[in-house]
């Protein structure tokens, strides 16, 4: 059935005319909502499609951006987080992927190399799975995204799907710097988002950041500020093209920050892991009496002799949050102006 749906796909995109359509009354049923369940009835932690509790690195309804330069893996993680959603694996880097209905690929970007990339990862899985679960659009789009904001939508209701991943966002629409594009690609995945459909998107950096060193804002995400603002989620990857450790850093959160982290790509096998990262609670352990501060802990967690202040309250969360765990106890300073210490809640400290 998922083979026919895809030759109709391919030789019939969906009967969508480019031409302007008579004027008619604009369909608003489904628009209008009472403003006390819209504000009140939210939970305090948004349903995750990836991760746990309030780590959250893609959120139910909203899009998520992967985005690093060429050849550091996006794909792969990407093909990852694709098998882990149709029911495959349970896991990507630890963190948990709820199952979907069926996802539809858009191999946009060097569908040769993707499909490669891809055999790695599912070569030996249950192809029944595969054909039933998972539709694949190879090459360019029937219309380019940004014009006809429409068509992502579409091709995703023809295809059965209830998640999308578009690689790339360069393929998806032309001339993602002018602002006029970024702003209809992203009313395309508002579009999708709205019909129920979970979007994940690959994408590209500017170059590398000041310096040469590693980009580390949304700055540094190609294209209109629409693309990123838009998105709920950005994650970040770093390295040379090849290299089997990258960095992964989480730009742009629905909850809390995930990381960084350190990632090992093993190539042969398709499968990407956390191979380093800075373990809070055993540094609280080997803190000893001094204790852990915010600001060892932000040293670590960032790679940074001297760490910033918006760097040392991201610690100081991620250290708070084990307070409430249960897992730390946090030791009020002695002298005004002095920090905080985190040992082990073993020690019975409050």
């Amino acid at each position: 059935m998922i083979d026919a749906t895809v030759a109709r796909m391919a030789d019939h995109p969906p009967p969508l005319s480019l031409a302007p359509e008579p004027a008619q009354e604009p369909e608003t049923d489904g628009l209008f909502r009472q403003g006390g369940a819209f504000f009140q009835n939210v939970p305090a932690i948004p349903p995750a499609v990836w991760g746990t509790g309030t780590e959250v690195l893609w959120a139910e309804g909203e899009a998520l951006i992967i985005a690093a330069p060429q050849g550091v893996g996006k794909t792969t993680l990407a093909h990852q987080i694709i098998r882990a959603r149709i029911g495959l694996q349970d896991t990507v880097l630890g963190y948990p992927v709820a199952s979907g209905k069926r996802v539809l690929l858009l191999a946009m970007d060097r569908p040769s190399q993707t499909r490669r990339a891809g055999h790695r990862i599912f070569a030996h899985d249950d192809p029944a799975v595969l054909n039933d679960r998972l539709v694949v659009w190879e090459g360019p789009p029937p219309f380019d995204l940004a014009q006809r904001t429409d068509i992502l939508a579409a091709m995703c209701a023809k295809a059965g799907a209830d998640t999308v991943v578009v690689d790339s966002l360069k393929d998806a629409a032309v001339g993602l710097s002018d602002d006029q594009v970024g702003a209809g690609y992203n009313r395309a995945r508002q579009k999708a988002l709205a019909e129920g459909v979970q979007v994940l998107e690959l994408h590209h950096l500017v170059k590398r950041g000041p310096n040469g060193a590693a980009p580390n804002t949304m700055a540094d995400i190609y294209g209109s500020v629409w693309i990123t603002s838009g998105a709920g989620s950005i994650a970040l990857l770093w390295g040379e093209a090849g290299d089997p450790v990258v960095s992964f850093r989480h730009l742009k959160q629905p909850m809390d920050e995930v990381g960084p982290l350190h990632l090992t790509h093993d190539h042969p096998a398709g499968v990407t892991s956390v191979t380093q990262s800075a373990d809070l609670l055993e540094m609280a352990r080997v803190a000893g009496a001094e204790g852990l501060t915010a600001l060892a802990a932000a040293a670590a967690l960032f790679e940074a002799k001297t760490p910033t202040r918006a760097q040392k309250e991201k610690a100081r969360r991620k250290l708070e949050r084990h307070v409430t765990l249960g897992d730390l106890s946090r030791v009020e300073p002695a002298y005004a102006g002095g920090s905080a210490s985190y040992y082990p809640a073993a020690r019975g400290l409050t």
